[in-house]
């Protein structure tokens, strides 16, 4: 039983000794000179450093001057946090305890002032902004993971005011009339690019308008001439109708001349002998068409020389040609 005690000696003085590791922890050992980290779940905490990896906080407000000597106030949030590439630069400036990310991070206050102070020197108050110190800072940032082992994990310029309050007005007055003159220029524009875009559709309309014009223009002459050689086509055939007409009655007369004795079976004799026999003492009355009256006129010669000469024939030579015929 003599082990027991010495076994809850080295029981207690293990439990004493060794850390469970937390997850936001750096747990640094120093070896031959050189800084390393613990992967181990359990550290020795007397031979160890158990840093913590959270992120550090600072607000600053740096009192700096623009070109022409004129001060001005700069409000800036900066974050950082122990970068484990540099962990021996954070160690150097910091020292081997707890507070070394505080320390490092009150060291870089220090050269962001002078890093603000050195870039608003250069510029004249109305080219000073927010972005501008923000973006040189950034460019900067190299340096405070090599000398001070600290990643800068954000970095904010919340303001730039200058300490006369004059000044300030001015400048809020200033900026004011170049945004109302920027959004009255806007406006302008707006108007002359609407104006521009009405004029181009009445354009665009009054092109098409006449192109329609002249799609109908062209529709109607193509029907005009669709219609005139409809026009002269009847007129060729009534004029060819009236040629065969003129032709038939040419003939119809030849024929006439040639035999007398048809104008008894044209109709104008038909009627005249219906009216002969209805009416003994009736005189009959043949109406013929103007086109008919030169016709008519021609009919009636022939047929008043047929009935002389069919009343003056003799009884003997009436009888022969009854026979010849």
């Amino acid at each position: 039983m003599w082990f027991v005690i010495p076994f809850i000696a080295l029981v207690a003085a293990a439990m004493y000794e060794y850390r469970l590791r937390r997850p936001d922890q750096l747990i640094l050992f120093e070896s031959k000179g050189a800084i390393g980290f613990r992967k181990a779940r359990w550290y020795p905490r007397h031979f160890s450093l158990a840093l913590p990896g959270t992120t550090h906080l600072m607000e600053l407000r740096i009192e700096a001057s623009a070109k022409g000597n004129i001060p001005i106030i700069v409000k800036m949030a900066v974050t950082v946090a122990a970068a484990k590439e540099n962990i021996a630069a954070l160690i150097r400036v910091g020292g081997w305890s707890l507070s070394a990310v505080n320390k490092a991070a009150k060291e870089l206050e220090t050269v962001l002032h002078g890093l603000v102070k050195e870039r608003t020197e250069k510029f004249e108050l109305e080219g000073l902004s927010s972005e501008n110190i923000r973006e040189y800072l950034v460019q900067r940032a190299g340096i405070s993971r090599q000398n001070f082992g600290l990643d800068i994990v954000s970095l904010i310029v919340q303001s730039l005011d200058p300490v006369d309050h004059s000044i300030a007005e001015a400048l809020r007055q200033r900026e004011s009339a170049r945004i109302l003159e920027q959004t009255e220029s806007m406006n302008q524009n707006a108007r002359v690019a609407a104006a521009q875009a009405k004029i181009q559709a009445d354009e665009q309309i009054g092109r098409a308008e006449h192109e329609l014009g002249l799609r109908k223009f062209d529709q109607k002459k193509v029907e005009q001439e669709r219609e005139a050689q409809l026009a002269q086509k009847r007129v060729e055939d009534e004029m060819r109708r009236n040629r065969m007409r003129l032709e038939f009655d040419r003939e119809e007369m030849n024929l006439v001349k040639e035999n007398p004795q048809l104008l008894l079976l044209t109709p104008q004799a038909a009627r005249l002998a219906e009216a002969s026999q209805s009416l003994r003492n009736a005189k009959t009355v043949v109406s013929l068409s103007p086109g008919d009256a030169e016709h008519g006129a021609k009919l009636l010669g022939l047929f008043q020389v047929f009935l002389e000469s069919i009343v003056n024939i003799p009884p003997k030579q009436a009888g022969k040609k009854s026979r010849d015929s």
